[in-house]
């Protein structure tokens, strides 16, 4: 019983995030920097507290990566939308370098084979995606977090289904097994 009840706590749960998700994807994504900034800034800052506690009796070396970290940390989670925002622009960019790259290839390779038009379709779309990321990055960075949403959604309803399902079966089953009596005869020991 206790399983059971640890199993649709955690279905509640998924269903819960994957809703939270979907509804403010857009904020996932800067919640996902801050983060990150969190993780560069408290260990930066223990290394810096670390070394001004003990560092100088202990000939320590200076900390200046943890300073670099902690600063880091610091402008993640102060300035999360720059970030998201340049990380997707540089994304866009990548995608059309690759598509534009791709068509060229294949234009060269044009020059000295036939080549179907069905192999420019991927370059294209490639260049399409960066070409929309580059025109609303915020809209593009929000894709993951409302697939791992829907994604958490459709888990949690169906681990339920399934928890709801196979626990019919199981009482089921335990009322066919209470109601077998097996006899076995005691042997009696002759002497």
């Amino acid at each position: 019983m206790k399983v059971m009840n640890y199993s649709i706590v955690r279905c509640i749960c998924a269903i819960l995030v994957g809703v939270l998700l979907v509804a403010w994807s857009d904020a996932a994504a800067i919640y996902l920097v801050i983060a990150v900034g969190a993780m560069f800034l408290i260990p930066g800052l223990y290394a810096i507290i670390n070394y001004l506690w003990k560092g100088r009796t202990q000939n320590m070396p200076f900390p200046l990566v943890s300073i670099g970290s902690g600063i880091l940390g610091l402008w993640l989670m102060v300035m999360p939308a720059f970030f998201v925002s340049i990380l997707m622009y540089v994304l866009g960019a990548i995608l059309m370098f690759a598509g534009i790259s791709q068509i060229v290839s294949l234009a060269s390779a044009h020059k000295r084979t036939q080549v179907p038009m069905g192999y420019y379709v991927v370059p294209i779309l490639l260049l399409v995606a960066g070409f929309i990321v580059l025109l609303n990055p915020f809209a593009v960075a929000s894709v993951p977090f409302l697939i791992l949403g829907v994604s958490c959604i459709v888990y949690g309803v169906s681990e339920l289904v399934n928890q709801i399902r196979f626990r019919k079966c199981e009482d089921k089953s335990m009322i066919e097994e209470a109601e077998v009596v097996d006899v076995i005869p005691i042997e009696e020991e002759s002497n």
